[in-house]
């Protein structure tokens, strides 16, 4: 049987790039590369998912929890505009996926045919570094060559276009040796991306005369864990992390300050209040108001991309290399810090926190304080977990209160911060890591947006997984409930029913229709056995928890104008302002008991 161009491809993603995976859905204007998937040969495998947005956010995902390209296909037109939201969400997180996407025949292009868009044009920005149309065979070799290569030297998003009729002619796995033609190889390996040493001595002259050392560190340092660790040792530094970086050191360490920004935590704003010092590793957190002012404090910055450097404080010293590698040639130029007394109010600070989290968690709520799932969830967190969450209020509370500890991972929606990719995160988690827990939490607005179908690709898939403990935590509080707290807080505007209240739903029932594990509570002394329970399903579950909306999320420092915002809409008639006083009064008193 002959090769089609839709088999050399495939095989070329399999055999020479090692893709093992790519998730999709079908469609007529990609019909002969899915006639190709079924055909011997080396072959990466098709997962469907039930719509082409989940197939971007779980190439995306497969990318962050593997270091590898995340492959997606969609069929043309429609398929490749669901794609985008997903795509986008690599392009802004800065990781490698690889789009392939169908198009109507070749003869019809600009003809107003049916499901005609202009993809080059569609793709020109999510994919601007490389996207490319195939309109001849001998095209292909080099085109998904370059796609991967550049998606994962870039680290950034590609898109190779291919029409329907030439999937189906025939194969030229080798070009013609002929003036015009080109002659790819596949294969990339990172470089060794190590500052020169002038800037290094530079760098360790700013941190050595520190006396307040603090260090932000985000997705870039994910693999410099230890180095990050040895150098905030050195330097008696407390270290503070973006959302990305969540995972890059463990939580349970006395100088870690957690989360930064409104979603993170008042040690982390001390920290950067306090410091004269500031050490940026591999992060392009965006909030400078959470960064020490302008000129309280020297700076150094160390990112892979130059083009990140210098833009979220004026650094003194900005240095261009991988995270571990500029860490590792730092430390030898570094003198350790005698006077230990910033580490050790540092760490008094965290030591509070952690005690002012478990108060607030305990607080009172109707029914259930949601921080207190999140708490009880933390105590149980297996060996080796990786945990997802959903953008809106979970992430608040993951952001917070969930303690991740040394070789977990976690991630989510970072700089587009979108909802719905929680649950599609947990399935990509779990094809490449079949033998490890992972934890989507999601709130109910993500859960109806998308969620609910992608437990059908669960339920297709689970018995495939060696470990099938893949646990989607709703929160069920009818309330699309971050844009809430955004109106009275940043808005001064009371919550406005009509676009906030959310239709109930059963999450746990649909679960179990499914063959999943469903598991509901609204009783707050029953939240920690519904975790075990779900832990012990030996199968995929659904735990529901119906929790309060009006326990705030409360930012590490709350300024005048978000005090005045708050008021405005409990004067202008919040529906629930009984509620939300009492509970940010009860969330509020830990802090002020501590003597903050």
């Amino acid at each position: 049987m002959r090769q089609t161009v839709s088999d050399h491809l495939l095989e070329r993603l399999a055999a020479e790039w090692g893709v093992q995976r790519i998730y999709g859905y079908p469609g007529d204007g990609i019909n002969g590369l899915i006639g190709a998937f079924a055909r011997g040969g080396p072959r990466p495998e098709f997962i469907q998912v039930r719509h082409e947005e989940m197939a971007a956010f779980m190439a995306c995902a497969h990318a962050k929890f593997t270091g590898e390209a995340g492959v997606c296909v969609a069929t043309s037109g429609p398929g490749a505009i669901h794609l985008l939201n997903g795509l986008y969400d690599a392009k802004l997180d800065h990781q490698p996926v690889v789009a392939i996407v169908g198009q109507q025949a070749r003869m019809g292009l600009g003809g107003s045919y049916q499901q005609e868009v202009d993809l080059q044009t569609l793709f020109k920005d999510v994919a601007h570094e490389f996207v490319q149309m195939a309109t001849e065979a001998a095209q292909i070799r080099h085109l998904i060559d370059r796609a991967m290569r550049i998606a994962l030297a870039e680290r950034t998003v590609t898109a190779v276009i291919v029409p329907n009729d030439l999937q189906m002619e025939a194969a030229v796995p080798v070009p013609p040796h002929s003036h015009g033609s080109v002659h790819s190889a596949a294969g990339y390996k990172p470089p060794r991306v190590v500052p020169g040493e002038h800037e290094l001595q530079r760098a360790a002259e700013v941190l050595n005369a520190g006396e307040r050392v603090a260090m932000l560190v985000g997705a870039g340092a994910l693999n410099a864990a230890q180095e990050v660790i040895e150098v905030a040792d050195m330097l008696g530094a407390g270290v503070a992390k973006a959302l990305l970086g969540k995972a890059a050191v463990p939580d349970d360490l006395p100088f870690v300050t957690g989360s930064i920004g409104l979603l993170g935590t008042r040690p982390s704003w001390d920290l950067m209040q306090g410091c004269d010092t500031l050490l940026m590793v591999g992060s392009g957190f965006p909030y400078s108001e959470f960064l020490p002012e302008e000129g309280k404090a020297r700076g150094v910055q160390i990112d892979v991309d130059g083009r990140m450097l210098g833009i979220r404080y004026p650094m003194e010293v900005n240095l261009v290399g991988d995270s571990a590698e500029t860490l590792r040639a730092l430390l030898p130029k570094l003198q350790r810090k005698q006077d230990r007394s910033w580490a050790d109010k540092v760490s008094a600070g965290v030591r509070d926190w952690w005690g002012v989290l478990e108060r607030r968690a305990a607080a009172p709520a109707q029914p259930v304080n949601p921080q207190l799932v999140f708490q009880e969830l933390s105590k149980r967190l297996p060996d080796g977990a990786i945990v997802t969450s959903d953008s809106g209020s979970a992430a608040n509370w993951y952001a917070r209160d969930v303690r991740l500890r040394h070789g977990m991972m976690g991630s989510l929606s970072g700089t587009l911060a979108t909802m719905g990719a929680g649950v599609p995160y947990a399935i990509a988690a779990k094809f490449a890591h079949p033998d490890r827990p992972v934890f989507a939490l999601v709130g109910d607005g993500a859960m109806q947006m998308n969620g609910l179908a992608e437990l059908l690709t669960i339920a297709k898939y689970r018995e495939r997984w060696s470990d099938q403990r893949l646990i989607v935590l709703v929160l069920n509080n009818r309330d699309l409930n971050q844009v809430t707290w955004e109106q009275r807080a940043m808005s001064g505007d009371p919550k406005f029913v009509a676009s906030q209240d959310l239709p109930d739903a059963p999450y746990a029932r649909w679960a179990e229709m499914l063959g999943l594990a469903g598991i509901r509570t609204e009783d707050p002394a029953a939240v920690g056995d519904c975790w075990d329970r779900a832990l012990a399903a030996g199968r995929p579950a659904v735990l529901e928890v119906v929790t309060d909306p009006e326990v705030p999320p409360l930012p590490p420092h709350i300024t005048l104008e978000q005090a005045r915002s708050f008021a405005s809409a409990v004067l202008h008639g919040d529906p629930s302002r009984g509620r939300m006083i009492r509970q940010s009064i009860r969330q509020k008193l830990p802090e002020l008991l501590h003597g903050r």
